[in-house]
């Protein structure tokens, strides 16, 4: 006979209220939260901030809305192993994930890469720029090829997103081995020094191959990708100066390919005018000068934010406002090897050029220029292949694109650098511009090599003939009465000039040729 049959009722279960659940999940979360104090200490005795910790310093306060908070994988720890969600910089959508070595040092494995899937996801479906905190020791063994499978889903979809949404990596503590595939395809990848390194296999294994004994730093350190291997974009002696500079790098992003640039009040440019310019650029073409001296005369408040400045010095990279409208600025720097091209600062440009056309951000082009540099070690190294990528960057480009000659612009670096044969929408030369194939000098004993030989003061001719091709081919009208250059303008006009250039072309349009894509010069 059943306890029913003998009419006596069960005991009734503990009643579960809504105050109870709530309490219970509010204590879940907040362990979660809190983390392993043991592994945090660990963190913070590396000198390394924890996930949220970093997260707190990136996003506005209080905005961060996690996703899979509760999510397990073959660690057994909630979040396995990476913080992923939404919050705001200066009140704009961002997503975000950031790895958290204090769970399987911060390891990928099949649940971890599913969260980043997602997050990518949201970005890409919402339109907004996506932000990844990399400190991670690489993919979870355990796991094997799902592991592998994860990094691959992770590699599609930034492929996917690029030119589409902006991505920026922080990269906060090792990225090893494929890890290190996703900071590269990032748009822009920030590092910390000491604590940061990035490599595809680490030091045993280069001893282990090669015998060579290099630190983990030596061989992928914030300094080497830097200034060497040209991987990372900005470099920062902490993480409070490396999240401002991503906040005010993403102050000058739009949230995709499909909105303007976000704009500043306008600072009425029609009568601003800098008489400093012509103090800071000597009129003696070979006599060296600062460009960022220069950028920082044309931008808005002097402030820009400087692209790869420890890699290719050759050439400046930066985003600015001007008339606070936000501008690519691509200029030579004749304290680094007179500014010439390399295949280096080629391929710097050509990046620099290619993002902001695919975001809309329009192009100003400084140019002083003495050619390319010769010798056999650049062009074993691919310098027309390299300077190819340049070349085929500001030709693809459809932005609005003003070039500025200031001085020299020689031979077939005058062309690459947006001259208006290869598209530049309005092109402003100040009266010291030099225009030609090459210096007057170099011409005079090319052409009238044999006349040279035969006289009988060969360095007096040789100046005569200097001053007469330079007077008859390089004067600063030359260009501007064949239609080559719009305007030669006084120095002091200069920012003002760019920025009525720039309002002209603020509403150009190009419709792009029909194909599936063309074949870059990798």
């Amino acid at each position: 006979m059943s306890i029913s049959e003998m009419g006596v009722r069960p005991a009734a279960p503990p009643r579960r209220t809504m105050r109870a659940l709530r309490d219970r999940r509010d204590e879940l979360t907040s362990r979660v939260a809190l983390g392993d104090q043991a592994a945090v200490e660990r963190q913070h005795r590396l000198g390394k901030r924890t996930a949220r910790e970093r997260l707190d310093l990136l996003l506005d306060e209080g905005s961060f809305v996690e996703i899979d908070l509760h999510r397990k994988g073959s660690t057994g720890a909630a979040t396995d192993g990476v913080v992923a969600g939404s919050g705001t910089v200066e009140g704009r959508r961002v997503f975000v994930y950031a790895q958290d070595f204090t769970i399987a040092g911060g390891s990928l494995g099949a649940a971890h890469a599913a969260k980043i899937h997602k997050v990518l996801d949201l970005a890409l479906d919402t339109g907004s720029p996506v932000v990844a905190l990399n400190d991670s020791g690489g993919a979870r063994i355990q796991e094997g090829v799902l592991a592998l499978d994860g990094y691959g889903g992770i590699f599609r979809r930034q492929v996917e997103a690029s030119g589409v949404i902006p991505q920026i990596a922080v990269v906060l503590g090792p990225c090893a081995g494929g890890a290190a595939y996703s900071p590269a395809l990032a748009d822009f990848t920030f590092m910390v020094r000491d604590t940061a390194q990035m490599y595809l296999t680490g030091p045993d294994v280069v001893r282990a191959v090669s015998g060579e004994r290099v630190t983990h730093d030596q061989l992928g350190g914030a300094d080497v990708h830097g200034g060497r291997s040209g991987v990372a974009s900005f470099v920062h002696d902490d993480e409070e100066s490396c999240f401002a500079d991503v906040r005010y790098l993403l102050s000058l992003l739009p949230g995709n390919n499909l909105e303007p640039p976000p704009a500043a009040a306008d600072r009425g440019p029609g009568d601003d005018l800098r008489p400093a310019l012509a103090d800071l650029v000597p009129v003696e073409p070979n006599q060296p000068y600062d460009m960022r001296a220069v950028i920082g005369e044309l931008v808005d408040d002097g402030e820009f934010l400087e692209v790869h400045e420890g890699w290719a010095g050759n050439v400046v990279c930066a985003l600015a406002r001007i008339a606070g409208e936000v501008v690519g600025v691509v200029g030579n720097q004749p304290l680094v090897l007179a500014g010439v091209l390399d295949t280096s600062a080629s391929q710097k440009a050509a990046r620099f050029v290619r993002f902001c056309d695919a975001f809309g951000i329009p192009l100003v082009t400084l140019v002083d220029v003495p050619g390319f540099l010769p010798g056999t070690e650049q062009e074993h190294g691919g310098a027309i292949r390299h300077g190819a990528k340049l070349l085929y960057a500001y030709c693809e480009a459809s932005v609005p694109r003003v070039q500025v000659i200031l001085r020299k612009a020689y031979g077939g670096a005058y062309i690459v650098m947006d001259s208006r044969s290869i598209g530049c929408d309005l092109s402003l030369a100040w009266p010291t511009n030099e225009i030609a194939v090459m210096g007057a000098e170099a011409a005079v004993n090319v052409v009238h090599r044999k006349q040279l030989a035969a006289a009988p003061d060969p360095a007096e001719l040789r100046a005569v003939l200097v001053a007469q091709y330079a007077d008859e081919l390089m004067h600063p009208y030359y260009a501007a009465e064949r239609g080559l250059v719009d305007d030669v303008i006084d120095p002091a006009e200069t920012r003002s000039a760019i920025a009525r250039g720039l309002a002209m072309l603020r509403d150009k349009r190009r419709r792009p040729p029909a194909r599936k894509h063309g074949n870059v010069p990798l």
